[in-house]
């Protein structure tokens, strides 16, 4: 069994910043990848940032520039760095993350979602 846990949301003023964390527990054998995604009312769920084997990242447009995704290994928690929020970042933001439970057994997980909401 794996979980995530996401962390850090809040209420924060536009052009701000924010650190939303995923920390992930359970038997893990090692970790592919983990995505950030955010769903806002009346949105389809979008992929934010991706974090790849621990090194390559990829960003939506709309925040590249703005957001970064990083590890901590020795907490197994990944975070992402917003910065210069903008109202439009308002959502829930949610960690997905693909794992190995054995040593040929892949498996993805979500987290419950952490709520952000910019304004003034």
């Amino acid at each position: 069994q794996v979980q995530l846990v996401e962390s850090g949301g809040g209420l924060v003023q536009p052009g701000g910043s924010l650190r939303l964390s995923c920390a992930a527990s359970g038997s893990i054998f090692s970790v592919n990848a983990v995505d950030w995604y955010r769903q806002a009312p009346g949105k389809e769920r979008e992929l934010v940032a991706s974090i790849i084997n621990g090194a390559s990242t990829n960003y939506a447009d709309s925040v590249k520039g703005r957001f970064t995704i990083s590890r901590d290994n020795a907490k197994n928690t990944v975070h992402l760095q917003m910065n210069s929020v903008k109202p439009e970042d308002t959502a829930v933001y949610y960690c997905h993350a693909v794992v190995a439970v054995g040593a040929l057994t892949w498996r993805d997980y979500w987290g419950q979602g952490t709520q952000v909401t910019v304004s003034s």
